[in-house]
Formats: C-alpha cells, structure tokens, sequence
C-alpha cells in the first residue's frame, strides 16, 4: 500500500512539472501549425507587427504574452527553476546577466541560424552586447537601442544670455566644462537648475565610456579612473550647486520639468515621451542636441530564442524578420523604439518636425548618436553596479556625505556584490 502511495505521488509530480514545462512549442493537431509562444513587456515590441507574424509564416501560430510587474525576475527566476521559458524571449538592456548562461539559449551563430551572415545589418556595438567575451555565442538579435543626447529649455537658455538656436548651443556645449559654465549662468540668471539629480551625471557620463564596470574577463574595473572621474563629475555638479534634486520617476520630478525649475538633462531618446508626458505646459520650448562629452546608450532590447524550444529554426525566420530594418521604422512610429539598424536612418520617413521641440528633428540627433557610441562590454550585474554609485551619490547630495568615503564605500559594496 505504501509503495503504491509513493508511485502515485511521484507520478502526480511528473504530471505537475511536466506542465509546468510546456512553455515551450508544440505542434497543433486540430491545425497542423506549430503553436509558439513569446514573452514580451509592454511596448517591447509593437502589438500588430506581432499579429502579422502568423500571415507572413503561414505554418506556425505565434502566441505572444504581455508579461507584467518585473519582467526581468521573472525571466531569471524561470532561468533558475529549470523549466517555463517560452520559445521566443525579449531580453531588455540587461542582457550582459545572461551573457554568463550562454547555454540556456540557442547559439545564434550556429545552423540553422547563421547570425553572422547578418551581423552588417546592425549597429555595431548593440550587436556585440549580446556576444560572450569568447565571441563564440550570441544569445539575442538587438531590438531596439537608447542613444542618447542633450535636452534643454531654449527660453531658459535665452533668458539666461546663453544661445537658444540648436546649431549654436551644439557649438558652444561640446564638453562638460562648457556644459558646466552654461550651468552657472542658467542658476545666476532664472529661478532653475541645470540638473536633475546627482545620479543622473554619473550614469549618463559613464554611457560614453568605452568600458564599465568590468573587462572581458569578468574582473572588476569598477575601482579605475574611467568610473572615478564620472563619479567625481557628479560631485562637481553637486558641490557647485547645479543639481535641483530630484528623483526620476517621480510626480515631484513631474512637476519640476513642468514649473521651468529645471533647465536641462541629458537623456535617452525615449525621453522624448516621458518628457512630454510629464511637462505639457512646457511644448514648444524643449531643443535637443549632441551630448557634450560625446554620445552613449542607456536602454534597448534584444530578443532570443531559449534553448528549450523545440522548432529553432521557424523561432529565427520569426526573430530575424522581426529584426528587419523596415521593421525597425514601423516601430519607431508605432511604439517610439529607436532602430539598431543603420540601414533605417537612411529612411527619410523617420524624419519629420515635432511641435513639441520647437519644430525640430530631433530624431537626426539621435541618428547620428547610434551610429557613434562606443562598443563597451556590459557584463553581469551592471545594474547592481549602477545601484551602488547612485546610492553613495545621493547620500553626498542628501547627507553631506564625505565624497571620498562615499566612492569607497561604493567599490567596497560593488566588489561585495560579486561574491553574491
């Protein structure tokens, strides 16, 4: 009796796990397609150009899933149980976590792939994000990008006795000396700051650097002058009382881009949306133009196909067409996901005058700064890495905190974080 127990409780696990494991492809018997499923967060990719994948391949039945609340956890905790991924997989700008895990995805450069023969296609250092360190394996084809540039009020600039023409204030600001000087006038002349907080200098002037915080080799640089000086940076702004201090993502943040107490920010170009959204009454008075100091990359996706799907290669006709660069242009329409294909820049369709900015095009700049950031090596726990600067930044803006302790404390924590 007890032996039969036993059988029956093993057999209901298997049952269970094996459910638990049927993210994965399988072939519909009622009509003859193939049924794969597809993991994505809202606005990773554009909702119709996926209703026509099942048109444009006849043979399979696409079924994509809108995944909600923390779509990273739940792709690394899937990762970690063993099982559930489906047979398509949007990865976001976080994709060097996984670089570590090649295995759980299918080798891109390999049949039935042949992600080489393609590589022309995209931007040089957004493909080389989702390439281990050996160069042997990519795990994802780039999606999107998030180049970056400068942000600033032109009557502010104005009132201030700074230029306000996007061509002249693009002369004038190449460094962020220059960026500096015009920061000292805008607090001397109007009621606003340049800056928005602390945490925002050091992260977007580390995107310009060629390396982060670890090599190829898996070692921590995070403890060397290239991420010294942007933290230092930071502190400069502080301690000449640019920085108005305020949190991103916030309605106070809201609220301070719309009431004209800040002048300036640098940012990715899906800051265009954000900023709009959160300061209406100011359009028309917003200008955009190079970052000074050079341009970086904060943001952009990928999309994989795990290793666990059973039909690769009707997995990477889907990818690869989804990839395209005519399709890169329907999304920078539809969704504002900016290309990763030179080949889309050469549209003139994505080109066009935004109210919003005065009548610019604001998407040249941004053309112009993908197709010059530098190709950087992310690896794991970049986030993380971030996090702990930015705490140690604000805790000198918000508590007087000694900068050097804070730098200290910061390496100390990030160097912790690698033994985790």
């Amino acid at each position: 009796m007890k032996k039969r127990m036993v059988f029956l409780v093993v057999l209901v696990l298997s049952m269970v796990l094996t459910g638990c494991g049927e993210k994965t492809s399988q072939a519909n018997k009622n009509s003859g397609k193939i049924d794969l499923s597809l993991w994505y967060w809202n606005r990773a990719l554009d909702d119709d150009l996926l209703e026509q994948v099942n048109e444009k391949f006849p043979e399979v039945n696409l079924m994509p899933e809108k995944i909600g609340g923390d779509f990273k956890v739940k792709v690394i905790t899937t990762i970690a149980a063993g099982s559930g991924l489906p047979d398509i997989l949007c990865l976001n700008d976080w994709v060097g976590d996984l670089l570590s895990n090649p295995d759980k995805f299918v080798n891109l450069l390999e049949e039935p792939c042949n992600a080489g023969e393609i590589e022309d296609r995209f931007l040089n250092w957004k493909w080389s994000m989702a390439l281990t360190p050996d160069k042997n394996n990519l795990i994802a084809l780039p999606l999107d990008t998030g180049p970056t540039a400068f942000f600033y009020r032109a009557d502010l600039f104005e009132q201030a006795g700074l230029p306000a023409d996007p061509e002249k204030v693009g002369e004038q600001i190449k460094t962020w000396e220059d960026l500096f000087q015009a920061g000292e006038k805008i607090v001397e002349k109007t009621d606003a700051k340049m800056f928005e907080n602390i945490g925002r200098i050091f992260i977007y002037s580390l995107s310009q650097q060629d390396q982060l915080y670890l090599d190829e080799n898996n070692q921590f640089i995070g403890d060397q002058d290239h991420v010294k000086e942007c933290f230092d940076l930071a502190v400069k702004a502080y301690q000449e009382g640019l920085i108005y201090g305020v949190d991103n993502w916030t309605p106070e943040w809201n609220a301070a881009m719309n009431n004209g107490d800040i002048a300036s920010f640098n940012g990715a170009v899906w800051m265009k949306k954000i900023i709009k959204d959160a300061a209406p009454d100011t359009a028309g008075t917003w200008r955009v133009v190079d970052m000074p100091g050079g341009p970086g990359n904060n943001g952009g996706s990928f999309i994989s196909i795990p290793k666990s799907t059973k039909h690769v290669k009707e997995c990477w006709d889907i990818i690869h067409w989804l990839t395209m660069s005519e399709n890169n242009v329907v999304q920078l329409k539809t969704i504002d996901l900016f290309p990763s294909t030179p080949k889309a820049f050469e549209d003139e369709s994505i080109y066009f005058k935004e109210d919003f900015f005065g009548g610019q095009e604001t998407n040249r700049i941004f053309s112009k700064a993908a197709s010059n950031i530098p190709v950087v090596y992310i690896g794991i726990k970049s986030d993380a890495f971030q996090d702990n600067f930015v705490e140690q930044l604000k805790l000198v803006a918000e508590q007087n905190k000694d900068p050097e302790k804070a730098w200290k404390d910061a390496v100390e924590k990030c160097k912790a974080e690698l033994t985790r």
